[in-house]
């Protein structure tokens, strides 16, 4: 039963926002950028009662996993409007993978070992 909750909650959450981007581009956006899925985590981390260290292991990470995709969020509608959706996506999901990818490497000279 917890699972079942588990995921109509966090289903939810994704409904929510493309409802809300569907009636407003900006509430839409706004409520997308907040850490929603970050802040569930923690709560279902929480509540089957991982050690605190693990929680905030999670999130100093998500922190610099966040980092990286940035620039694609500006990418993205360039790419959508000489590309299309589908190419769009497409490309901006690879420019993010090399993006992270060069970001691990980088980091990892800085003795943070993200992968």
């Amino acid at each position: 039963m917890y699972l079942i909750v588990k995921y109509l909650l966090t289903a939810g959450v994704v409904v929510l926002v493309s409802e809300l981007a569907r009636r407003s581009d900006k509430v839409g956006a706004l409520v997308a950028s907040l850490p929603l899925v970050t802040v569930l985590t923690l709560i279902w981390l929480y509540l089957e009662r991982q050690p605190m260290e693990k929680l905030s292991r999670h999130m100093s990470y998500t922190f610099w996993y966040v980092l990286p995709t940035l620039p694609m969020f500006l990418c993205f509608p360039w790419l959508l409007s000489k590309l299309g959706f589908g190419w769009a996506l497409l490309v901006w999901s690879m420019l993010t993978m090399a993006l992270f990818m060069v970001y691990v490497l980088l980091m990892k000279q800085f003795g943070i070992d993200l992968l």
